[in-house]
Formats: C-alpha cells, sequence, structure tokens
C-alpha cells in the first residue's frame, strides 16, 4: 500500500494506476482527481484522470482531459496517442460525423453522446437476445479486413457460422436439449461481434497498425523494401519502448531501448535503411528514461549523441528533438544559461505558434532565475503574442504572469499590478483555483511594495 503524504500529487497518481489496474475505477479517478486539486497543470494528473475515464467507456470526457494535457506538454507523445484512441473509439460507438443528421427543432436540448451511445448499445442487446430469428436485420457491414486484425484467429470461426446462417434447413433444426440451432449460431456471431466492438475500442486499429506504419515511413525514407521480419522487430521494440516508459517503468524501458540498439548497430544497413535515424532514435528514448531515473548525466549524453547523429545525417526534425531534450536537462539541474543557450538555437525550428509560445516561456523562465528580468520580460512578451495568435488561454495565463513576476523585480510596480489583474482574468475563464489563489497573494504582495514605494516618494 502506497503511504501518501499530504499534498503529494505524484503518490496520488501512482495509487491511481494501482487502482486502475485492479479494475477498480471509482477510486482510480479520485486519487486522479485528488492529484489535480491544487495545481489544475499537473500533467500526470491530467493523463491518469483521461486514462481513467477512456477505461470507464467516457471517451468524450477523457479526450477532453487528452487536449488540456497536450496543450500544456504537446511533445509528450502519449495525449498525442490518447486524444486519436479516443476519437477513434467515439467513432466506434456512434459512427463517423457524416452518418450523424442533426434536425433544427425549438425544444432541441443537447445530451451527452456517451448517454445516447450507451442506449443505443443497450437497446441492440435487447434486440438480440430477444427476437432469436435465424435471419438477422440488416447490419452496417465492417471492411473484412478490419475486423480480421481484429479477431485474428477467431475471424475464421465468425466467418463459418454465418455461411451456416445461410443454410435453413439447418438452421430450422433443434439439438437434442431442444435447444434451436440457429439460436446457438446467433449467440456465437453475437458474442464475436462483442469482442470485435471490444477490442476495437480498447486498442484501435490507429494505434495498432497506423502507427506502425507511419513509424515505418519515417525510419524508410528510400522505395527500398527491408526485410518483414526486421521491419516487425523494430516497429514492435520501440512500441514496447514507449509504453514502458508511458507506464512509468523507465528503467524497463531504458534496458529495452539499449538492448535494441545494441542489436541494430550490428546489423547492415541494406538490413535497416536509415540506420543511423534509428540509431539516434532510440538514444533519445534512452536519454528520457534515464532522466525519469534521476540519471541526469547520462540523460546528457545520450542526448547529446542523439544530436550529434542528427546533425550528421542532415536531419532536422531530429536535431530539434535533441535540442529540446539537452536544454530540459539543462534546465532540470539548475544550469539555466546553458538551457538558455540550447532553446535558443532551437527556436527558428520552431513549426508552430504553440511551440513557440512553450518556448519563449521557457527560456524566460530561465532568465527570471538567473535574475535578468529584463530578458525575461522581453520573452514573456513574445510567449504571450505567440499564444494571443494561437488563441492558447492557458498558456496567455502562464506567459502573463511570467510578464508581471519580471515587472516586479524591475520594481514596475503598475505595470506588475495590471498584468496580474488580466492574469486572473484568464485563471477565471479556464476555471484554474490554483492558479487564481497564487495570483491573489501576488497581487497582494505588489500592492505593499507599490505603496511603499509611492510612500518613499512622499
Amino acid at each position: 500500500a502506497l503511504k501518501l503524504r499530504a499534498g503529494d500529487k505524484n503518490c496520488l497518481v501512482a495509487r491511481s494506476k494501482c487502482y486502475l489496474k485492479l479494475g477498480d475505477t471509482e477510486n482510480s479517478l479520485k486519487d486522479a482527481e485528488a492529484s489535480l486539486q491544487d495545481d489544475k497543470t499537473f500533467s500526470k494528473g491530467l493523463y491518469q484522470k483521461a486514462e481513467t475515464l477512456y477505461t470507464m467507456g467516457d471517451f468524450e470526457f477523457a479526450l477532453v482531459f487528452y487536449h488540456r494535457g497536450y496543450r500544456l506538454r504537446p511533445e509528450l507523445q502519449e495525449f498525442k496517442l490518447g486524444i486519436e484512441k479516443s476519437q477513434e473509439a467515439i467513432v466506434n460507438c456512434i459512427g463517423s460525423p457524416s452518418s450523424v443528421k442533426l434536425e433544427n427543432k425549438e425544444d432541441l436540448c443537447f445530451i451527452s453522446r456517451q448517454a445516447e451511445s450507451k442506449k443505443a448499445n443497450q437497446k441492440a442487446q435487447i434486440k438480440l437476445t430477444k427476437d432469436q430469428k435465424w435471419t438477422r436485420k440488416q447490419e452496417p457491414v465492417r471492411n473484412p479486413k478490419t475486423e480480421r486484425q481484429l479477431l485474428g484467429e477467431l475471424y475464421a470461426d465468425k466467418a463459418y457460422l454465418e455461411k451456416l446462417l445461410k443454410d435453413k434447413d439447418l438452421m430450422e433444426s433443434s439439438t437434442k436439449q431442444g435447444i434451436k440451432i440457429a439460436d446457438l449460431v446467433l449467440s456465437g456471431i453475437a458474442y464475436l461481434d462483442t469482442r470485435s466492438e471490444f477490442w476495437q475500442q480498447q486498442k484501435p486499429i490507429y494505434a495498432r497498425v497506423r502507427e506502425r506504419k507511419l513509424r515505418q515511413q519515417r525510419w524508410i525514407r528510400d522505395k527500398k523494401r527491408k526485410p518483414a521480419e526486421v521491419g516487425r522487430y523494430i516497429v514492435k521494440s520501440m512500441e514496447d519502448i514507449d509504453m514502458l516508459l508511458t507506464g512509468d517503468c523507465p528503467e524497463e524501458s531504458c534496458k529495452k531501448a539499449q538492448r535494441v540498439l545494441k542489436r541494430i548497430q550490428g546489423w547492415s544497413d541494406d538490413e535497416v535503411p536509415n540506420k543511423n535515424e534509428l540509431i539516434g532514435n532510440l538514444h533519445s528514448c534512452i536519454g528520457n528514461a534515464q532522466l525519469e531515473m534521476g540519471q541526469v548525466e547520462a540523460a546528457l549524453q545520450s542526448h547529446k549523441t542523439d544530436l550529434e547523429f542528427a546533425r550528421q545525417n542532415n536531419l532536422p526534425d531530429a536535431v530539434s528533438r535533441a535540442l529540446d531534450n539537452i536544454g530540459r536537462v539543462y534546465a532540470r539541474i539548475g544550469k539555466f544559461q546553458q538551457a538558455i543557450d540550447t532553446w535558443e538555437e532551437k527556436i527558428p525550428m520552431a513549426k508552430s505558434n504553440l511551440e513557440k509560445t512553450w518556448l519563449f516561456h521557457e527560456v524566460g523562465r530561465c532568465y527570471l532565475e538567473l535574475n535578468k528580468p529584463e530578458a525575461a520580460q522581453n520573452y514573456g512578451q513574445k510567449s504571450l503574442q505567440s499564444a494571443d495568435e494561437e488563441g492558447d488561454v492557458e498558456w496567455q495565463l502562464h506567459a502573463t504572469v511570467l510578464v508581471a513576476q519580471a515587472q516586479v523585480k524591475l520594481h514596475n510596480y503598475w505595470s506588475a499590478i495590471m498584468n496580474f489583474e488580466k492574469a486572473l482574468e484568464k485563471a477565471k475563464l479556464i476555471h484554474n483555483e490554483a492558479a487564481q489563489k497564487a495570483i491573489i497573494i501576488s497581487l497582494d504582495d505588489v500592492s505593499k511594495s507599490f505603496i511603499e514605494e509611492l510612500e518613499k516618494r512622499e
């Protein structure tokens, strides 16, 4: 059992994961929500709550929290995968958006799509059990390839049962116990349909098939096809490494990545196209795992190796990734100037306003730590501008607070008060109670300093 310290949100997340593995979703959700009580931006808490909601079948609410986490930490792959698996699960439940038609009625009320999908599923199950006819009503045809991937070896069984349905004489017969053959066949098909729907939601095709294809395209940029067994090994290994790291098993993730790296280094370039790109990616995975384990010096060296491979092979995306990770390690160990130099090199490579927003913010925060408020204010304003262009209220809040804090250090109290008040409005808009409390305290302190300065002048 985990003994929680007061306010220990990491322990709450860990206990929530334990409850989830035990199937106790109610307590898992309570602990996940408790970890967010004082800090609504706690990324691990957001991810755990989203995972719990997804397991409970509340795919729409899970999608909301995956999106919140992704806005805060766009570099974390698990939030992006969570968004996509939730979207796919929603489509699986209620169909694609093109199949939904809304009628314009005066008394139209908005209800949860989750409730709609559950109600539809309940009706379908009642019909299946009550109406035991040997001919089923017309159902949407599933792509045979997709169904084969979902059912695996059971797909042949379902095909055989559906073939039996066409034999009318057999369907009208009964067993020695008086059970109709049609009822047995239909119940078997219903069970396989249920399993197919379950695996479509729990383990989406995107995560198992499309993700593999995307990774293969990233690693294989030429048209030469590598041996199938090598491709399967690489894709499966990278998936395992990612899952172990996101599942709070950094040590196992690190060991797995090191084993894969050693094996790939012994293969030829013909067997593994873009071998150096893959090696750099593995060094990045090892560095991320080492950082989670607290091995900061080893993590720094792994990310520097990733950067070296990226530059040698002219891979701009990999260079950007490595610079990002190196900056995070420097900031983690308090080497703020090195973090600034690294992130400033990455800034021209940023591809979106959102990426620029958090880069400018992190650089400005480092300048604030170095007691260089003018530079901090400058980067805070840049971050705010990018957040405004992106329309992201949460990052507008963070950037405005950074600007206000820099102005306090510059003794520009009146401007700081104005910016803190703007930040307070943003916090209220997104219902961030923890931020509201912190800003109110800061406003009180700045106001006192402002009054003292006025008294001195008088």
